[in-house]
């Protein structure tokens, strides 16, 4: 999965069975790239992520969930794919709307004012 830099802060939100994440960020944002790519390779080169990996992560999510998040089309003389399914869909969509709602919630607003206030950056210009 790739590490993103949070200039301000922000909640990551993550659902988790036993000891396995089912969905987090990561697995969003390998979904969505699937979504627009319409290939687990294409989406594993856009984020720099092994195809194994992907695979790993697309098992436990299937694992868990109520129904299957990708259909895959294999190759072969046709070429392969991958397409989310509604349900793929609705859980991308679900995921960033309860993110937001976190964020916007007082008790959400409450956690975050009680990060201590950053630094200015530092002037680099001469003066």
């Amino acid at each position: 999965m790739t590490r993103t830099h949070h200039p301000s802060p922000r909640f990551q939100l993550r659902l988790v069975v036993d000891k396995e994440i089912v969905i987090g960020p990561g697995k969003v944002e390998l979904l969505e790239a699937i979504g627009r790519h319409g290939s687990i390779a294409a989406a594993c080169r856009e984020m720099g992520l092994s195809y194994k990996k992907a695979w790993q992560l697309l098992e436990t999510m299937n694992r868990h969930l109520a129904a299957p998040v990708i259909d895959t089309v294999t190759g072969g003389t046709q070429r392969g794919g991958a397409t989310l399914t509604a349900h793929g869909h609705a859980l991308i969509e679900e995921y960033h709307r309860l993110v937001a709602d976190l964020a916007c919630n007082r008790h959400g607003e409450a956690l975050l004012n009680h990060l201590s206030p950053r630094p200015p950056a530092e002037d680099n210009g001469a003066d």
